[in-house]
């Protein structure tokens, strides 16, 4: 005879599994090691072969008469830190456009962010000359914000509203055409080329602190509102009729998703450049940790758990 396993429950609450817990805490724990030694990496190693003491102390104990800490103190900390939070702000991003579209390739790329920042760009040193990032990152912010804007206002036109398959549509079409754009102001102008191409190629290298501190505030501030999305995330990962049912506002819940993707990219793009995001992580059915154990999933998709299962 068959057995089904059941899952102990306190008042038709499912208990907590304390080993799926402790799988998902070390696993935190793990990825936090992982990130440290990759930062002491990134002060170690360069075009300059650097100890580990020498980093260290040109971290906690820095001497500016040394020259292997003045190395790591005023280029490789600038360049970790900026790599360590325009990481975290696109992979917060790209989580988000996973969920809202419930495709697991789905970047922030998809709202026109990077065409729009590098058209922004582009256009502010072709008319007004700039050469520094401090001068254009505001320039890049807005075009990213105006870009994303015009995805979502085609997107949205015509009968459904913004529906996951518009959106990228839309954003590929304006991501098209905002390239185009970009390219032909290059062509008109050599000098604009040679000093918009190493913006364009997207890097953390030769980057201070002091650009990097303007878009902080969009960068984490972003990010810690996307947490607060998760539970939104999760409906939506059921369907948009599952999502509707529920009572979600699927219009005004995308759009804020939409300007929480934008703040977090707009101002990690405005830094390192259009840095292209990759993640095959799944997007789709996102289900918050908290509330896995009260649903499962089946043909039809999620439902909720009977207290006996």
């Amino acid at each position: 005879m068959a057995t089904t396993r059941t899952t102990p429950t306190i008042a038709g609450v499912p208990a907590v599994d304390w080993l799926t817990v402790s799988a998902r805490v070390g696993g935190l724990v793990l990825g936090v090691v992982c990130i440290c030694v990759t930062a002491l990496m990134s002060l170690r190693f360069g075009s300059l072969r650097i100890s580990t003491e020498d980093a260290w102390n040109a971290v906690f104990r820095y001497d500016a008469v040394v020259y292997e800490q003045t190395v790591v103190r005023a280029l490789r900390v600038p360049r970790t830190i900026i790599a360590l939070g325009v990481g975290a702000g696109l992979a917060v991003a790209g989580t988000i456009m996973q969920g809202v579209t419930r495709n697991p390739l789905a970047g922030p790329s998809i709202l026109g962010v990077s065409s729009g920042a590098s058209f922004a760009i582009t256009t502010a040193i072709f008319y007004l000359g700039f050469t520094s990032p401090g001068q254009y990152v505001w320039f890049a912010f807005a075009g990213a914000l105006g870009a994303s804007a015009l995805v979502f206002t085609v997107g949205s036109a015509g009968r459904g509203g913004a529906s996951p398959i518009k959106l990228a549509l839309a954003g590929v079409v304006i991501c098209a055409l905002l390239g185009s754009w970009t390219s032909t102001l290059l062509l008109l102008d050599q000098e604009t080329m040679d000093s918009v191409r190493f913006w364009l190629a997207g890097s953390v290298a030769g980057r201070d602190l002091t650009t990097f501190w303007t878009v902080a505030p969009f960068l984490l501030g972003g990010a810690f509102a996307g947490v607060f999305l998760g539970h939104q995330l999760n409906v939506l990962s059921m369907g948009d009729d599952t999502a509707r049912a529920l009572g979600m506002h699927l219009t005004r819940t995308r759009l804020i998703a939409a300007a929480l993707v934008v703040l977090i990219t707009g101002a990690a793009v405005a830094v390192a450049g259009p840095i292209a995001f990759v993640g095959a992580a799944g997007g789709v059915g996102l289900v918050d940790q908290c509330q896995r154990p009260f649903l499962r999933r089946d043909r039809w998709g999620w439902r909720r758990r009977d207290p006996g299962e």
